[in-house]
Formats: C-alpha cells, sequence, structure tokens
C-alpha cells in the first residue's frame, strides 16, 4: 500500500496549532514551576543543609542529619501520631457521611436539592477564621453553648475545658476538620449518583434485587471514581491540617493537638531552622504520595 504524504499545509497547520498550543499553557506551566516545581526542588536540596537563611551564617551542609533526627524527636513524633489520627479517622467519616447525605437527598426537588447542598456548603465557602472563631466560642469553658447544652441535658455537671484538656483538644479538632470537609464530597455525590444509568437500575428491580444488592452492584462501581476522588483529596486535606490547630490550640495542651504540617510552621518559622522544618515537609510528602499510591491500587483492584 502506498504511504500518504502529509502535505507541508497540513504540516504546517499542525506545526502552527502546537505552537498556539503551548503558548496558551505558558503562563500557567510558568506558574506551575516557579510555584510549586522549584519551591519543591528547593525544600528538598535544602533540607540536607542546617539552614536558617541568615546573611551573616552561611548554610552548613549535615547531609542526612536532620532525617535521622526527625524520629529522635517526641514532638515530631507525636504529631506524626496526631495526624495519622486525624487522617484514619476523618477519610472514612467524610467518605461514608457525604455518601449517606447524597443518598438521600440526590432525588428530591430541584429548589430542595439546591438548598441542602447550599447549606452543606457553606463552610466550605465560608472564612476559617470565621468558622474557627464560631467554633471557639462553642468550646469556650465558661460560656460556651456545647456545655450549656450538654448540662441542660444532664450529660456532664460541670464546665468541660474543651480545647484545654489534652484528652478531648484532638477530638474537637477532627470535629470542626468534619464539619469543614463534607461539603464538596457532598456535592460531588450527589451529581455522581444523578448520573448512574437508571437503565440497569430498573433491570436488577426486575430481577428482585434489594436496595443494599441494586447500591453495592450497580451504584457503587460507577460511582467508584468519585470516591477515589473524595478518598484521595479527604486524605492530603487531612494530613495538611492547620489553619485549625494554629487559630485554636497552636499545638496544645502538651502537644495533644500538635501536628506535622504546624509543627513545620513552627520549627521554620518561629525556630527558623529551615533545613529541619523542610526535612519534616519531605517525610509529610512522601506519608502523603505512599497512602495516595494505594489508595489508587485498591481503587484499581476494585
Amino acid at each position: 500500500m502506498a504511504q500518504i504524504r502529509k502535505s507541508p499545509l497540513t504540516r504546517r497547520l499542525r506545526r502552527q496549532e502546537t505552537v498556539s498550543s503551548y503558548l496558551f499553557l505558558l503562563p500557567s506551566l510558568v506558574f506551575f514551576l516557579g510555584f510549586v516545581i522549584l519551591p519543591m526542588a528547593l525544600c528538598l536540596f535544602t533540607s540536607f543543609f542546617d539552614s536558617n537563611l541568615n546573611a551573616t551564617t552561611p548554610d552548613r551542609f549535615i547531609g542526612l542529619q536532620n532525617y535521622a533526627e526527625l524520629w529522635k524527636d517526641p514532638v515530631f513524633i507525636k504529631g506524626l501520631k496526631n495526624t495519622l489520627i486525624i487522617v484514619v479517622v476523618s477519610v472514612p467519616v467524610v467518605t461514608a457521611f457525604s455518601l449517606w447525605i447524597a443518598s438521600a437527598i440526590y432525588k428530591m426537588k430541584e429548589w430542595m436539592l439546591s438548598a441542602f447542598r447550599c447549606i452543606f456548603y457553606l463552610p466550605v465557602v465560608t472564612g476559617s477564621v470565621a468558622v474557627t472563631v464560631v467554633w471557639k466560642w462553642m468550646y469556650n469553658n465558661y460560656y460556651g453553648v456545647l456545655n450549656y447544652v450538654f448540662k441542660g441535658l444532664g450529660i456532664i455537671e460541670t464546665n468541660v475545658n474543651w480545647l484545654g484538656n489534652p484528652s478531648t483538644a484532638l477530638w474537637c479538632i477532627i470535629v470542626i476538620l468534619l464539619t469543614t470537609s463534607v461539603g464538596q464530597p457532598i456535592v460531588l455525590y450527589v451529581s455522581a449518583l444523578s448520573n448512574v444509568d437508571t437503565s440497569l437500575i430498573e433491570a436488577g428491580e426486575v430481577d428482585g434485587t434489594t436496595k443494599f444488592q441494586n447500591f453495592w452492584k450497580i451504584k457503587w462501581p460507577q460511582i467508584m471514581p468519585t470516591t477515589l476522588y473524595i478518598v484521595v483529596i479527604t486524605t492530603i486535606n487531612s494530613f495538611q491540617c492547620f489553619a485549625l490547630i494554629q487559630l485554636l490550640t497552636s499545638g496544645g495542651p502538651n502537644n495533644a493537638t500538635q501536628t506535622v504540617m504546624y509543627y513545620i510552621y513552627y520549627t521554620a518559622f518561629k525556630l527558623y531552622r529551615f533545613g529541619y522544618g523542610n526535612a519534616m515537609g519531605i517525610i509529610l510528602a512522601l506519608f502523603i504520595a505512599a497512602l495516595s499510591a494505594v489508595q489508587f491500587y485498591v481503587a484499581k483492584e476494585r
């Protein structure tokens, strides 16, 4: 068979389209390289130095000493444990609760569905500072709403210092994180459930399948890509819990709410140990990458 040769005009048009495409991508590419790739490379490079960004004191290469010190640092170990607790609790709870709410509302009338989506999504678009101030008032150990309600119900007898008690402080942070994390997953699940092939559900009902079988065998496989996205994003956000800690507890009391993200901030911008803080950032990135890879693998197998 004779080979079809492309005319010079076709090759020139393709070349012009390619150049135009890259020109359109150039602003985003420059931003990505300058504010993502370059800082990541500098973070990795600086993690091998005793760096404090002091012009009078040059950085000193110390190799893997920062990484070795991490595993002997009790504050980092405590922060890592707290971070893992937040991830282990928040990811399944957010995913399951969002799916439950979305399953309950996605068949409602359009105006009711829009109202519910607005209500659940409101904490997402509300500033974190405003949300934190409201929760701080609710947790207040003198005039907080939570103490008032629990005392009225007879659950507690005296006021509880929710954020000042090491046994309750971390769980108070998790509760706030859950309330601010379910908005986007609910909206995504509503959209995913609305796009499920109804003909398959009707065929299953004709064959006598139960509601649980319809969900597990028909709906669940079709919303698996959405579930994977929600799980990965929630995992990353949980690992990066910072604003709530900074505004409410600053890692206290007695490091009960210390997280890796907040300890990175404290080490780098309070103690000016940028090399040590960058080493923690690299370890945190590796944890997130490893857990995300496992989630992708499990979802692929499903």
